[in-house]
């Protein structure tokens, strides 16, 4: 069997054992260690997490105790951190040292939601950036079979209502900030250079201050808009209603 062969055969096993409903330790420690075997990886893992961010499920493979060990710190350590401080979803990276290390992680996403990660360890040669489609694929696969074994929580009818209304929200919120941050920007700057030019009336100087106090407020309101975390709308006047937005930092601290 060709090496492609074996790998569309690890796919394959997955999905029949995530159709079949097996419990997820079950198809996931096995798929974990054929993967590494083909593709050169001494330790590899899957982390499923809550709502919350807490591990659930922590499935490892490796072939040895160093190599966990090694893996197990790259996610305490860096991917972890960097996750919640940066936003990292996918990387690949290489570190050197005899032998040098490389690793990665991919996240388990469904419905375009991130539920877990999977991550890898290779000591040597660098050889698991060639292997990125199959990678991405088998992280794919773990993730429809993790929704399949309902380990992850669906949300309600309300829920999903509410999370795409918020949606929708921020996409007005990203057009709004482009259009109308374009107009602010001449408006700054033109105003910024005439209130520091030379000999400039102290009232006009302060006229100017207040078109960029102004300016400052707009950009302010659009930079809120993309926080808010509730659909709920308050009564305006009328009949009309709100999208009330998040304080300013000031106004919470």
């Amino acid at each position: 069997m060709s090496e492609d062969e074996n790998k569309y055969e690890i796919l394959r096993q997955l999905a029949v054992s995530g159709a079949a409903g097996a419990d997820a330790v079950s198809w996931a420690k096995p798929a974990l260690e054929q993967a590494s075997r083909m593709v050169g990886l001494s330790a590899a893992a899957f982390y499923l997490w809550d709502k919350k961010g807490d591990t659930i499920l922590n499935v490892v493979y490796s072939d040895s105790e160093e190599g966990q060990t090694q893996l197990q710190d790259l996610e305490d350590n860096l991917f972890s951190s960097l996750r919640s401080e940066r936003q990292l979803e996918a990387a690949y990276m290489s570190f050197a040292g005899d032998p040098p290390r490389h690793s990665f992680t991919l996240p388990l996403r469904f419905r375009g939601k991130v539920h877990g990660a999977v991550i890898g360890l290779q000591t040597g040669k660098r050889t698991i950036i060639s292997e990125e489609v199959f990678l991405e694929a088998l992280s794919a696969v773990v993730s429809l079979n993790v929704a399949a074994a309902g380990l992850i929580e669906k949300p309600s009818g309300k829920q999903a209502l509410d999370a795409a209304k918020i949606e929708g929200i921020h996409q007005t919120a990203v057009t709004a900030n482009h259009e109308i941050n374009n107009a602010l920007t001449p408006i700054l700057g033109i105003a910024n250079l005439l209130r520091t030019a030379p000999d400039v009336a102290p009232d006009v100087k302060e006229k100017l201050e207040k078109i960029e106090s102004a300016a400052e407020r707009i950009r302010s309101v659009l930079q809120r808009l993309m926080q808010v975390k509730s659909p709920d709308s308050v009564l305006y006047y009328d009949n009309i209603r709100m999208i009330p937005l998040p304080p300013e930092e000031d106004e919470s601290e």
